[in-house]
């Protein structure tokens, strides 16, 4: 059996639409695991949703196999913690790096690809990244069904909460965080 290659690299906005599309599959296969039907289908609208922010800000990644994505996420220099939030008024502020944590935002996994180690290699370019920038620490706001993979890459849960999203619907999740590491590695090379 052959090895497939894996690219990881910059997300573009031209594939925006790719990534939703990749984004909404993930969680309608993954979130009724986790979740009701009627958070699944809220999550699907306002948690899978695409942050053309980061894209441009440079931030977001996607990996592909065989020129098809499997997987995409990212992390952002501002102040939006993660997608489906209320739009907030310092969303867009730029974090300091010597007191703020930079955010890992919109993991997403397609489900046929889970369990070989994607989303590890995508935290840990995000973690390379952020570290260049001088970022002290990470932050994110979990899922259910994240939180065994970000526990396994360092993330400490600060925090169950539930997430409130636009429609008024909750889901749980958790705050978390992770000190990086001056052992970061480089990470995989982003194309």
């Amino acid at each position: 059996m052959s090895r497939i290659e894996l690219v990881l690299r910059l997300a573009t906005l031209p594939e925006a639409d790719l990534i939703d599309s990749l984004m909404k599959a993930s969680t309608r296969e993954t979130f009724p695991n986790f979740y009701d039907q009627k958070q699944t289908k809220s999550s699907v609208r306002y948690v899978a949703a695409v942050d053309r922010n980061l894209i441009e800000d440079g931030t977001y990644l996607v990996l592909e196999a065989q020129d098809v994505l499997v997987a995409c996420g990212g992390w952002s220099r501002r102040g939006k913690l993660y997608s489906g939030s209320v739009e907030g008024v310092n969303d867009a502020d730029l974090l300091d790096p010597n007191t703020q944590p930079a955010f890992v935002r919109a993991m997403f996994v397609r489900s046929d690809w889970t369990r070989r180690g994607l989303g590890t290699r995508i935290l840990e370019a995000c973690e390379a990244a952020a570290k260049a920038e001088g970022f002290r620490n990470l932050a994110l706001m979990a899922t259910l069904p994240g939180i065994p993979l970000y526990e396994r890459c360092g993330f400490r849960m600060s925090e169950r909460v539930d997430i409130p999203l636009a429609d008024g619907v909750n889901i749980a999740g958790a705050r978390m965080d992770k000190p990086i590491g001056d052992t970061a590695t480089e990470g995989p090379a982003v194309a």
